[in-house]
């Protein structure tokens, strides 16, 4: 193995399983739940050193409540949640020093949907300051790694959550997404992110206020299966009644799709060869399966970019302004990094433009709407280059050049926040620095089977690559799923 990979993966009880593969072992009683805690908690303690990817650890907690009785499909399963979400008697702090360590009182609105799958939480998971840049870096802190190369970033803000995934640590974990922080760690770390249609899962805590919601609440996975699996779980606790259901999908379909290609940024600069190559690589694998692909505009106006930026300062700027009403009197907006402060002096900068840019961003639903009466789905890359290395994209940097990178880099994401669609991330392939590449297929409103459905053939057709299986060490190589 590459001394720059870090995994924990082996022949315990947790092996190389996705969760639905445990949850059947668990039904059948060939495996118990203390038994997988035990196993999660001795992988954590293996590779986190390394990964630095948890916040808060609670295995007193996880060990005591293995032997009561849980409900859910994923049912006695280990896994963490991002520290963005509030679990009673645990601190919520955001990624930030200016937070503090006040403790929970309840659950957030969201926690109980996710905790609703039955899994036992062994703690919380890092993120950038307030998931507002999209690595999990810090001014005055060890950034997150990615387990693939530990000099390079696991992407953000659920960079936490996709380390320890990828790593073998839980075959799952909570992650959120505001401008990309499902997918992008998704396509960091070789793994599937879907960011739900707006208002499909209960709205998060931190959303319910915002003028126009951009967040979406799911998980990060190794599997596709594991991915529809926890989404149908959750919309059996709490269906949307806006939306269609989704119901459990447990394969490809049979339908030819028609599928828009977006391959430039909003710039109409082209992503990197590496990352063009392998959306290549999927538009082939498609059309030889009987889709038809063919080139889109980026269903937006061309302002769409300049607007998001005045909405990403919006959030900076009301965060520091009121973070002792959202946080408590132990905010301190003084210790808040320089990147949110640039972000916050952004704002001030442009803020009478303010009205107009949020007019435009909810305008985004229907022109993406209109866009998608002739396609079933969209195939873009998730980022515009391979995954860079820690540092690049750190909140040290100075602001506009930071800003700039961000602004590059992170450019495809955004727009489904807006207009509220759907949008999932797969690997696609590995860089020539043995990095994972994401691509993003994004569908209509409400149309999360479609994208499942899309997943599952490619995840048939062309199955990626575990961190396990660049190992020579003995681990098992018992199949993630059954193909």
């Amino acid at each position: 193995m590459n001394p720059n990979q870090v995994h924990a993966f082996g022949n315990d009880a947790l092996g190389t399983y996705d969760a639905v593969a445990l949850a059947d072992l668990l039904r059948k009683r060939r495996v118990s739940s203390a038994e997988l805690v035990e196993a999660a908690i001795s992988r954590a303690e293996k590779v986190d050193g390394s990964l630095v990817a948890i916040q808060l650890k609670d295995y007193v907690k996880a060990r005591a409540v293995t032997e009561l009785p849980h409900d859910g499909l994923f049912a006695g399963i280990p896994s963490f949640i991002k520290d963005n979400t509030n679990i009673a008697g645990w601190p919520t702090q955001h990624g930030s020093r200016a937070v503090g360590t006040k403790i929970a009182v309840k659950d957030g609105s969201f926690a109980e949907q996710f905790q609703s799958l039955g899994l036992i939480l062994l703690g919380k998971t890092r993120l950038p300051e307030f998931g507002f840049n999209c690595s999990t870096e810090y001014q005055h802190d060890l950034p997150c790694r990615n387990p693939w190369h530990t000099e390079y970033t696991s992407g953000g803000s659920s960079g936490g959550s996709a380390a320890l995934v990828a790593a073998g640590v839980v075959p799952l974990a909570h992650a959120n997404d505001g401008g990309g922080s499902i997918r992008i760690p998704a396509a960091n770390c070789g793994l599937v992110g879907l960011k739900p249609t707006r208002g499909r899962f209960v709205t998060h805590d931190m959303a319910k206020s915002l003028p126009v919601n951009i967040i979406g609440d799911g998980v990060v996975t190794r599997t596709v299966r594991d991915t529809a699996y926890a989404i149908a779980g959750m919309e059996a606790f709490k269906k949307s009644i806006r939306l269609p259901t989704i119901g459990l999908v447990e394969g490809p379909s049979k339908r030819k799709l028609r599928i828009g290609l977006i391959l430039d940024t909003l710039t109409g600069k082209p992503p990197c060869d590496e990352t063009c190559k392998a959306v290549e690589s999927i538009v082939q694998l498609l059309e030889a399966e009987g889709h038809s692909v063919n080139p889109m505009k980026a269903p937006c106006k061309s302002s769409f970019a300049d607007d998001f930026a005045n909405y990403w300062g919006f959030l900076a700027f009301v965060t520091g302004r009121l973070g002792k009403r959202e946080f408590g009197p132990q905010f301190d907006r003084r210790k808040m990094d320089d990147f949110t402060k640039g972000l916050a002096s952004l704002f001030v900068q442009g803020w009478a433009k303010t009205p107009v840019s949020l007019l435009r961003l909810r305008r985004t639903w229907g022109i993406y709407a209109e866009a998608m009466k002739d396609f079933d789905a969209v195939l873009s890359p998730v980022v515009a280059h391979v995954t860079p290395k820690l540092g690049y994209l750190s909140p040290a940097t100075e602001f506009e050049t930071l800003m700039e990178r961000l602004s590059s880099y992170a450019c495809y994401t955004p727009l489904a926040n807006a207009n509220g669609s759907p949008a999932i991330s797969i690997p696609a392939g590995l860089s020539c620095e043995g990095l994972p590449i994401g691509v993003q297929l994004s569908a209509r409103h409400g149309d999360e089977r479609t994208l499942l459905e899309l997943a599952y053939q490619i995840e048939h057709l062309q199955p990626w690559p575990q961190l396990y299986m660049q190992d020579s060490s003995g681990v098992s190589s018992e199949l993630i799923s059954d193909r």
